[in-house]
């Protein structure tokens, strides 16, 4: 349970600001191309973050994990001072960071387990940092895509489909409850191979953002959001738990964690490059396109 809380408190976090993004945009006065940059911020933190914590955290994850989360809520109150934000915007990030900090607390409870920890042979790095490569390049074609959903959403509604407030924030929130359907749906066909989730992701994916990008009706966006969701839900985490599989020792996953996150740096760059030249809607569309990939990779695995 504390590590359910500690992923819904993340979630809480993602999805107010997610919602928040129009006001900040406008209370800023920058325009979407401006914004790309600025939310490149946090992966560009958190990429030496991921290289450096599994190693200094081990044997004392416990108290990692509750010192991160801790820091993180403080960081989340420190937004809204620090750029200047009205008190709506700095109200709701304030609620937000307690509702972290507190669930912060909850780390205490967890127990910790503690085994012999596998290392990869000699002989094996160069297997397993090339297959690392593959992997995490497929997810971050992903993980661009999902950022892309949860980034700029909001401001596609707002902005360009004359959404209310309201119903522009409901956008991220029906692509990730799509997105943990199809991973309930994938969990319970144990069957449903790797191969098949590349084109269903990869397909489903690219065919959901062309819709939201390119439909002009203000629920034809949200309806593709869904469609987005529904397919690549289930592509990460499979292919992380084919990378625990090949390699106990987690040198696998780390890699494939560690390249596929460059997606969250990539993709908001991504973004504000292509919304310069073709507009906001047109940009997402064009994130589709990375779901090409996925399909090439089912066409050449072996069923």
């Amino acid at each position: 349970m504390p590590l359910i809380a500690v992923c819904a408190a993340w979630a809480v976090f993602w999805g107010s600001w997610s919602a928040l993004l129009p006001a900040v945009k406008l209370e800023l006065g920058v325009s979407a191309a401006d914004l790309g940059p600025a939310l490149s911020a946090v992966p560009v933190g958190a990429m030496p973050a991921m290289a450096l914590t599994g190693r200094l955290a081990r044997s004392r994850e416990r108290t990692a994990l509750l010192a991160v989360t801790a820091a993180f809520a403080l960081s989340v109150a420190g937004v809204g001072p620090a750029g200047s934000l009205g008190a709506d915007v700095r109200t709701v990030l304030a609620a937000v960071a307690a509702i972290i900090l507190v669930t912060s607390l909850s780390v205490l409870t967890l127990r910790v387990e503690r085994g012999p920890v596998a290392s990869p042979e000699h002989g094996d790095r160069g297997r397993v940092w090339r297959t690392a490569a593959v992997l995490g390049a497929l997810a971050a074609c992903a993980l661009i895509i999902e950022n892309a959903v949860e980034q700029w959403s909001v401001l596609l509604l707002e902005e360009h489909r004359g959404a209310s407030p309201l119903v522009a924030s409901a956008a991220p929130s029906v692509s990730m409850a799509m997105l943990t359907a199809g991973r309930l749906v994938a969990q319970a066909l144990p069957r449903l191979s790797l191969r098949t989730m590349y084109l269903v992701a990869g397909a489903g994916g690219g065919a959901g953002m062309a819709l939201a990008g390119l439909g002009g009706h203000v629920w034809t966006s949200p309806a593709g959001f869904a469609v987005t969701g529904l397919a690549l839900g289930p592509l990460v985490p499979a292919l992380l738990s084919r990378a625990s599989v090949d390699d106990p020792s987690g040198t696998l996953v780390w890699g494939v964690s560690t390249i596929s996150y460059t997606a969250f740096v990539a993709g908001p760059l991504l973004v504000a490059a292509l919304n310069g030249g073709l507009g906001l809607p047109a940009a997402l569309a064009v994130l589709g396109l990375l779901g090409l990939p996925l399909v090439a990779r089912f066409a050449a695995e072996r069923p």
